[in-house]
């Protein structure tokens, strides 16, 4: 009986992938464990393994295809002794289709309108769109309504359309996507000449011809990495409560101890400050375990160690590898394993296990001169520290005299739903300890 191989799911946020090559052809015979093509994440390229033994009867999608659905079927794999010749693609789930009506998407209604007449919220809601006076009579308003699908009224919005001038080719004259997005928008200084928000605020949409001449600018795709960046921040940036905590640190100590450090280690080793960071944070996230937590529908997930998430930027985007258990590793080892990270990170080479799973991050735009700054939280983290450049300062010391100090500050946002104010000043005065006294950090 024929195999189905399916896109697989190769990181916690894939949605869809690149199969970027295939490195098998039709009629070849596959083993168990045997690399069958290469995938395009959001976050690297990854090696796809057969699962069982048969013969290659059919590719189903060609290499280089983008935007390919996990679980989607891309080849089927004839079992031993089976004809290859018989073996048949499997039928596609789409909706049916007739001479009038495209298959809706699904986040568009397929339902036909009711004949009946709206209710009130609903008549309100296209008046939003289409004044009750409108000189122009519905193509599809046989009962004084505009039918059109959610999704079309959405891009109606965005593109500045009068639905009330279109006609639809939907169900029951229904206008749908393909309507509006084949309709041209209203002409400049038409009162929809800009996207209507649900506060009253009127906000020009950024690419329409109206507002930037087409020549004047050059539109590059989102590639996957993007699209996944994109969509988590936004949605940690709307949905999880957060709130900054700053505090200024004093390098001096740690960045004699620092070289102090790298005069004694073995050849090849050398230790950052971005190192001595992530161990003083993860010590210090023992040493408030509260402040280790995500927060969950269930309740809230306290960590038994410190997984500290590190941000690096790459081509075209941001991964974040992590350094599992940093509080039982020392500097050293910490060194090496955080730049074979960001080495294989920039490559696109980090298997998912390796950027998944942190409990805490640290984003660092010290070395490009950036004083303070405040990350958006790394969901299901409960919080992440930016840090800022280390940079001479006038300090007043305890006995009240003026000194230069090299004072580096550090900005913390915490998911309000895991940690509190108190808890947050609480880790950020753990953390200050460890950077300004780093031998306690070998206690």
């Amino acid at each position: 009986m024929a195999i189905n191989i399916t896109m697989p799911a190769l990181s916690p946020t894939m949605e869809e992938g690149t199969l970027a090559k295939w490195l098998v052809k039709e009629g070849d015979t596959v083993s168990s464990g045997d690399i069958i093509a290469e995938i395009e994440t959001d976050k690297a390229t990854m090696e796809v393994e057969a699962v069982d033994e048969g013969t290659i009867a059919k590719i189903l999608v060609e290499a280089g295809a983008e935007g390919v659905k996990v679980n989607e079927v891309i080849a089927i794999l004839a079992e031993e002794g089976e004809d290859t010749s018989s073996v048949k693609a499997p039928a596609k789930q789409d909706a049916p289709k007739d001479n009038k009506a495209e298959a809706a998407p699904k986040s568009e209604e397929t339902k036909p309108a009711p004949k009946t007449e709206a209710s009130a919220p609903a008549k309100q809601a296209d008046s939003a769109i289409t004044p009750s006076k409108s000189p122009l009579p519905s193509a599809n308003a046989s009962d004084g309504r505009i039918k059109a699908s959610p999704l079309a009224r959405r891009i109606a919005e965005m593109k500045g359309l009068d639905l009330s001038g279109l006609k639809g080719t939907g169900p029951r004259g229904r206008i749908i996507k393909r309507d509006v997005e084949n309709a041209k928008a209203a002409p400049a200084g038409a009162s929809m000449g800009a996207a209507a928000q649900p506060d009253g605020l009127i906000l020009p949409q950024i690419l329409d011809d109206r507002v930037y001449a087409p020549d004047s600018y050059e539109l590059v795709p989102l590639d996957g990495m993007r699209k996944t960046v994109a969509k988590r921040l936004t949605t940690s940036f709307m949905q999880v409560p957060h709130f900054p905590l700053n505090i200024d640190l004093e390098l001096d100590h740690l960045l004699a101890s620092r070289a102090a450090i790298n005069a004694a280690a073995r050849e090849g080793v050398k230790v950052s400050v971005n190192d001595m960071l992530i161990k003083a944070a993860a010590m210090a996230l023992m040493d408030e375990p509260d402040c280790n937590a995500s927060y969950t529908d269930k309740g809230i997930a306290y960590h038994k160690h410190a997984n500290v998430s590190v941000a690096v930027a790459i081509d075209g985007g941001l991964i974040t590898p992590v350094i599992f258990d940093a509080e039982t590793k020392g500097l050293a080892e910490i060194s090496e394993e955080m730049k074979d990270l960001a080495g294989r990170a920039r490559e696109r080479k980090l298997k998912p296990q390796e950027y998944s799973g942190g409990t805490f991050s640290i984003s660092n735009l010290g070395m490009f001169g950036i004083k303070s700054f405040a990350s958006i939280i790394n969901p299901p983290e409960g919080m992440i520290l930016s840090v800022g450049a280390g940079e001479k300062r006038a300090v007043v010391d305890a006995k009240g005299n003026i000194a230069a100090r090299t004072v580096m500050t550090a900005t913390l946002t915490c998911d309000h739903r895991v940690v509190g104010g108190a808890e947050g000043a609480k880790w950020l005065q753990a953390f200050k300890r460890y950077v300004e006294t780093p031998e306690a950090m070998l206690l």
